[in-house]
């Protein structure tokens, strides 16, 4: 790492900046498409959406994010000659050894049905168990499977999330690079999580992965994507986006664990298209990042399709975390519930922005929406930002906020069970966010456990 940050200083290591593309440019795009020689009509979509990005405004709601300069962003970074590796051993050691040191192989080896490692632009290692393989899922990174599936990819891709949709969704659609793809076919219930991991390691980084998961007619699948990236005090860029098509009776859960390092933008896009009588349940846990804005999205197009959003975000000092949750209902019988949970400590902001929408046309929906926060200290600050468009008179929608800081007679009686203070603290705040966090695996509730506890204890990201 030494290396790397003296060279980006310097402007001297050749070898780096052949490998690390700065600045939005036709060539930029040109170079990306030659790279992993994609079809023309990939190589289209990204030209468009480069005018579009270059057209559209900067938002002007939420966080202030006007200091970040695009042009002082590598968009493309090669993570090493060697990608697509279906064996550990073949992993270049010094990248290797930054997973390892995460667990992605322990994770693969205990746990998983299938694990994917994004390094840099690329995705570096995909793996998946036989037994799933035979059934007929497909899980590959995303410029594998544009070779490999390209009638499937070009199907899906970008129809969930339209590159016109907002100036960061043509921005990732202009140079995204890596990240997953899941097929799983009709009637094919995976038993175990996947899991992908995406690792930004350069400084003054943007990472632009895409995730596109297809969950065909009567299939169940749960998929993990988690999220780190160290400290270099530069500005670094997280723009990436998830599109997941749920069909008709299917179940999925895609849970997310993102631990950004606070000099990083985290700018997401996540979106689920759910059919008839088909659910989706999104768990995220967002922390670190110099500022977050992220509000996954489901619309329920289909007759009883159902969504939960469950969330975490831990605003430490210094940070913005501007989460929350979007639900559109278009057809009649859907249902959907919010239960969102944040914590602030020193001068962070947590703030919670939904949006809930439902159709002149989509009748008996019913709605349950909960937005928690926990203040840990006097300047903390936690906004409440909901919006609910109710356009069909027969909906059912219930809605709850609450605000507050310790209680320190709580605190109190659990010293006098034995308890230091911060342990009682800590106790309190695993128990507000359990409703969020039991829904995830033990192991990796225990994870996000421990991150939370660093936050809030230390103030300051483990990464």
């Amino acid at each position: 790492m030494n290396k790397i940050q003296q060279a980006l200083e310097n402007k001297q290591d050749a070898s780096y900046q052949k490998a690390h593309l700065f600045g939005l440019s036709d060539n930029l795009l040109r170079i990306i498409s030659d790279d992993k020689q994609e079809p023309e009509w990939m190589r289209n979509i990204r030209k468009r959406s480069l005018a579009t990005f270059l057209e559209k405004p900067m938002p002007t709601w939420g966080p202030d994010i006007s200091d970040l300069d695009f042009d002082k962003i590598c968009y493309y970074a090669k993570a090493s000659d060697i990608t697509n590796a279906t064996s550990w051993d073949d992993v270049p050691d010094e990248v290797k050894e930054t997973f390892e040191q995460l667990g992605i192989p322990q994770a693969e080896r205990e746990m998983l049905a299938g694990v994917g490692a994004q390094y840099e632009s690329e995705t570096i290692y995909h793996s998946l168990k036989k037994e799933w393989d035979d059934l007929g899922v497909i899980f590959l990174d995303m410029d594998e499977a544009l070779k490999k599936h390209e009638d499937l990819v070009k199907k899906y891709f970008m129809k969930a999330v339209p590159y016109t949709d907002h100036k960061f969704a043509a921005l990732h659609t202009a140079v995204w690079s890596g990240g997953t793809f899941l097929y799983v076919p009709k009637g094919v219930k995976i038993k175990e999580p996947l899991q992908s991991y995406f690792r930004m390691n350069a400084p003054q980084m943007g990472q632009f992965e895409h995730t596109l998961i297809i969950i065909d007619e009567g299939a169940e699948a749960h998929y993990i994507e988690g999220c780190s990236a160290p400290k270099y005090d530069k500005r670094s860029l997280h723009a990436g986006c998830v599109e997941v098509f749920v069909h008709e009776g299917a179940k999925f859960q895609y849970s997310s664990i993102e631990n950004w390092s606070k000099d990083t933008y985290n700018l997401n896009t996540k979106r689920a298209m759910v059919d008839k009588d088909a659910h989706v349940r999104w768990i995220g846990g967002n922390m670190g990042s110099s500022v977050t804005m992220l509000y996954p999205c489901s619309i329920l197009r289909g007759k009883n399709a159902s969504a939960d959003h469950l969330g975490i975000a831990v605003a430490a000092d210094g940070q913005y975390q501007d989460t929350g949750a979007k639900v559109i209902h278009l057809a009649s019988n859907t249902s959907s519930r919010i239960i969102s949970k944040s914590l602030s400590k020193g001068t962070g902001v947590a703030s919670y922005r939904g949006l809930v929408k439902v159709a002149k046309n989509a009748e008996n929906c019913v709605i349950q929406s909960e937005c928690d926060a926990l203040l840990l200290e006097e300047e903390s600050v936690s906004l409440t930002n909901p919006t609910f468009d109710i356009q069909n008179h027969s909906t059912t929608l219930g809605h709850e906020a609450s605000s507050g800081k310790i209680n320190e007679e709580d605190v109190f009686y659990l010293m006098t069970r034995g308890l230091s203070e911060k342990q009682a603290e800590a106790s309190i705040v695993h128990a507000f966010l359990a409703p969020v966090s039991k829904n995830l695996p033990l192991e990796y509730a225990a994870e996000m456990n421990i991150l939370i506890d660093l936050e809030i204890q230390e103030g300051k990201s483990v990464l």
